[in-house]
């Protein structure tokens, strides 16, 4: 296993501390908002586990996210709705959520460490790490924090909007998702600007 904290023992080791990692979750999904995380890990605690949430099953993300929980670390979710993301585009919702997280933690950051090539407007030190979420504990627990949150949100939606499969494909632009929204039109929900419900009435 890759050493995920290369990045803030750097960073700790400038006297920098409360070091952010920030990700998002659902940004190519058809349906529901985009959700982005912010996490600050406490050093003194066992930092290991913490690995990109694509590379886990949903029960040792779910027992990840618990973690975080118990173990007093830093963390806020935000979300951006479908709506305002049909209203703008999905990148500045994407950037907008991640900004919000941040601002949501209870502490302010003493840096910034955000998953991909482009930055929120935020006033700390801040650093874009492409594939963050493969090399920083923190992005990868803010990857888990996000997936986490939003897949759990999908599931509450799947019995509030039934037939569309939401908690199994989490609104993402499964053959099947494709079939039931040709089938039973978009929800006030669904990403109307986005290819596959764009259109449908």
């Amino acid at each position: 296993m890759p050493d995920l904290l290369v990045l803030e023992r750097g960073l700790w080791a400038r006297g920098l501390e409360r070091i952010a990692g920030v990700d998002e979750a659902g940004r190519g999904a058809l349906f529901g908002p985009v959700v982005a995380a912010a996490v600050i890990l406490d050093p003194l605690r066992d930092l290991s586990g913490y690995r990109d949430s694509k590379t886990l099953c949903e029960s040792a993300r779910e027992r990840l996210f618990e973690r975080l929980r118990s173990e007093g670390h830093s963390f806020s979710v935000a979300e951006i709705s479908a709506a305002e993301i049909d209203g703008t585009d999905i990148l500045r919702s994407t950037l907008k959520a991640m900004a919000l997280a941040v601002r949501g933690l209870p502490f302010p950051p003493g840096f910034v460490l955000v998953d991909g090539p482009i930055l929120p407007e935020l006033p700390s030190n801040i650093e874009a790490v492409v594939h963050g979420d493969a090399i920083s504990a923190s992005i990868a627990a803010a990857s888990i924090a996000a997936k986490v949150h939003r897949d759990r949100l999908m599931r509450a939606l799947d019995r509030e909007y039934p037939g569309y499969g939401l908690a199994k494909h989490k609104g993402y632009g499964t053959s099947g998702h494709l079939e039931a929204i040709r089938r039973l039109g978009p929800t006030p929900l669904h990403r109307r600007s986005f290819r596959g419900v764009e259109g449908m009435s």
